[in-house]
Formats: C-alpha cells, structure tokens, sequence
C-alpha cells in the first residue's frame, strides 16, 4: 500500500508529555505582511544579554565623561544594537539543523487507533510509553524509526474516551501509490470515507478522505514511492500573511508554494524543511473572512527539532509568538525544550537534538 524509499538517518527529537506547560513573555512586536518590510517596536530587553551589557557600558561611560554622551546619542547605540541583535538572531534560524519531528494528538481507545493506523495505513507501532503515575499513555506510530521519520505521537489519558477536535485542526496528509485500493482497504476493515477517490478541486493529483476511529480526518494523496509518507499536517489560520511571515522567521522554514482558489473562498500556503515530495510539510489553510476557530482540546502540538533552545525562543518572542514553556532542561531529565504557540494559537515545542538522541538511547 505505502512503499518507503529509504531515508538516511538524522537528528530526529521527538516528545510527549507537553501539554500543561505555562509561562509568560513580553514583548511588542510589529508585523506587516508577508510581502512588505518588518518594524520591530518595544520588547523586554532582559531577553537579549548583549543590551544589558550596553547598558552597564554607557553608564560608565556617561560618568566617565561627566555626562558628556547625551541621552539621545546612547538611546541611538541601544536601537543600533538592539536591530543588529535581531537580525543576527533572525539568520541564526536560517542555518539551525531543524525538522518536523512529532506531530501529537490525544485518543480516546489506544489500541482501537493503533490497529486502524497498522492495518488500514501500513504504519509501524515503534514504541508505545505508560506513565502510570501521569495517567497517560503514548504509542508512536509512523513509517520509519523516530531519529529519521516524522511520525504520529498517541496519547491516551486514563478514563478519557472522547475529545473534541475543534474547527481549526484539518487533516494529516498520507502519500500512497494506489488512492483507490487504500479506500477498498479502509472500507473493509469498517472504516470512514469522507470523501471518494478523485482529481483534487482545481487540480489533477487523486485524493480521497478518511477519518480514524476518534474522527481526525486523513487525505491520500496518490503518489509515488517516497521517504516521508506521513508527508501534511493542515491547520487553518486567520491571517495567511502573517502565519506565513511568523513560520518562515521565527521557525525557519520556508514557503514551498501557495494556491488560491477564489471559487472555493480558501487559500492554501505549504511550508517545510524540504521538497513536499520527499518530506512532511505544514500546509496553512485561510477560508475568506474566517479569522478565529475553535481549537477543541484533541489535538496538540508539533513537534520540531533545533540546536539551541534558548536561541529559538528569542526568535519567537521576536516575531511575535508567545513562549508557554520557557527554554530549559524538563524536570527528571536533561532533554532542554522550549514551548510556544504561533500566532493563531498553536503550539509547537521545540527539543534541543543532541539532547534528545541521548533521551532515545
């Protein structure tokens, strides 16, 4: 059903029990559009260690001198600094080793959506983790080992059947060889088709939709052999500019295309780490005039790799998102992550790769 060319292996954090994690940022920045310049405004400076040591220097140097630096000339040094601090940290993005490692969502019957995944889509169980002391337990599913693949991240809590999957929250994507005899499979083994095999709107590649036992809904998408079959994750946005700006500064990728469909009312945007034929991919959907949706509580995050943290969460901050777990080592282990939520309000959790190589092992 799903034939895989081979990957070859590389860093690949992955990680699950991410979803109470609060904190608080401050910041103000100025976004325009995609295509127009960027002004960033005021924002705590005690995030950007370089300012506090301008500081300290022309304190000094306004004693020194007897007061002889005017007000507006160090006020001049600080902005000078403080654009040159963004911009280095904004290019540091551009070159950071990142990937889509995780995507997370809950389940209400672990074992009834492991053997829908196995059976009706070709995945592979790679581990599953109970926690009994937390009352969850996770299954990690997908298409190859988790130190080269994207793959799906279950989550079960103990006595919790049901979620609510919300309006924001699309689809994930799977490229299969055979569009129809995916959807004779899934129908045999009882389960739901949403939407029958067929030439995409406006296009020719051949889709179908189909949803999982607890209702998220999956696309095939009829393709050749690939490394990365798990290959979408759909999320709908408020403001297509702004999510494409924030998801290119501030989690460096980079915009692979954008369609419009004005008979339909919805714009698509795909963005990633690689080509959408040999990798995963978020693609952000607008529906015209739709600026807010409800979220529900079934999905969660994805996950994405990096090799600093604390560099990242500067870079969010920057660009406009807000940190709900600052950088740091989780409690019991050494893994550092950083959580945050991208301007409509999903979340991401960034892990440090080195770290998280060391957590597989």
């Amino acid at each position: 059903m799903v034939r895989i060319i081979p990957m070859a292996s590389s860093i690949r954090p992955s990680l699950s029990s991410l979803n109470k994690f609060s904190g608080t940022s401050r910041f103000c920045v100025s976004l325009l559009s995609h295509n127009s310049q960027r002004k960033f405004g005021s924002f705590h400076l005690g995030t950007i260690p370089q300012l506090q040591s301008f500081g300290l220097k022309a304190s000094k140097l306004l004693r020194e001198k007897g007061g002889g630096l005017s007000v507006s000339a160090a006020g001049n040094m600080a902005h000078a600094s403080t654009a040159t601090t963004q911009e280095n940290v904004l290019e540091w993005v551009k070159q950071d080793k990142r990937r889509m490692l995780h995507v997370v969502y809950r389940v209400g019957d672990l074992e009834k959506t492991i053997k829908f995944y196995t059976e009706c889509l070709g995945m592979k169980l790679l581990r599953k983790r109970d926690i009994p002391e937390e009352r969850y337990t996770n299954a990690f599913l997908g298409y190859g080992p988790e130190d080269s693949h994207f793959v799906i991240e279950l989550t079960y809590n103990y006595g919790v059947d049901k979620y609510d999957i919300g309006s924001g929250f699309g689809h994930f994507g799977i490229a299969v060889e055979d569009v129809s005899k995916t959807v004779e499979l899934v129908k045999a083994k009882g389960g739901k088709v949403s939407r029958e095999p067929g030439p995409v709107k406006g296009g020719k590649t051949v889709i179908a939709f189909i949803e999982d036992p607890d209702g998220y809904k999956f696309e095939l998408l009829e393709r050749g052999p690939t490394p990365e079959p798990l290959c979408q994750v759909m999320l709908r946005v408020g403001d297509l500019d702004r999510a494409i700006n924030f998801y290119e500064k501030a989690y460096g990728m980079k915009l692979l295309r954008t369609r419009d469909n004005p008979e339909y009312k919805y714009t698509i945007a795909m963005l990633g780490y690689g080509p959408e034929d040999t990798s995963s991919v978020m693609e952000l959907t607008y529906n015209y005039g739709v600026t807010e949706y409800d979220k529900g509580n079934a999905y969660a995050q994805i996950a994405i790799g990096t090799d600093d943290v604390y560099k990242t969460a500067e870079a969010i901050r920057l660009c406009g998102g807000k940190i709900t777990r600052e950088p740091g080592p989780l409690p019991g282990i050494s893994t550092k992550i950083v959580a945050c939520l991208d301007p409509d309000g999903w979340k991401s959790v960034f892990v440090d790769n080195v770290d998280f190589l060391k957590e597989l092992e």
